[in-house]
């Protein structure tokens, strides 16, 4: 396969800058592929799990929400966060998840519900992502 320049940035460093064969990545609309030559394209990106093929093998990433872009230079991905499968401590994303589900369930907390929302979706990605790496 032909490689083409993929950046992955998020707000803490850039997590990724190197050529890729192919990426898997999840949008709003569901999971898509990037392959060299992909036309011109702008999506959201959920959180979700994203496979990068390099000439060195597939690794997989857990990725929170953001924006990916695909240009003629390349492709360009901006996370709020990103994890190597390898990196995920799963200990603490299973205390993230339960504390994102205590907040869910408490009605008195209305006001913390779209912030605990995004922070379960994380907290489920990352221990997916992780126990995969297993």
């Amino acid at each position: 396969m032909k490689p083409y320049k993929l950046k992955i940035v998020t707000p803490e460093k850039i997590f990724f800058d190197g050529e890729a064969e192919q990426i898997t990545i999840r949008t709003t609309e569901g999971d898509i592929g990037i392959l060299a030559n992909h036309i011109k394209y702008v999506c959201n990106i959920v959180a979700g799990p994203l496979k990068v093929k390099d000439i060195s093998g597939e690794r997989e990433a857990a990725l929170s929400e953001g924006i990916l872009k695909v240009s003629d230079e390349g492709v360009t991905v901006l996370a709020s966060t990103a994890e190597w499968a390898n990196e995920i401590d799963l200990e603490r994303a299973e205390r993230a998840k339960q504390k994102a589900e205590n907040i869910l369930s408490d009605k008195s907390r209305a006001d913390e519900f779209d912030r605990a929302e995004i922070k379960l979706k994380r907290a489920l990605t990352r221990i997916s992502v992780g126990k995969r790496y297993l």
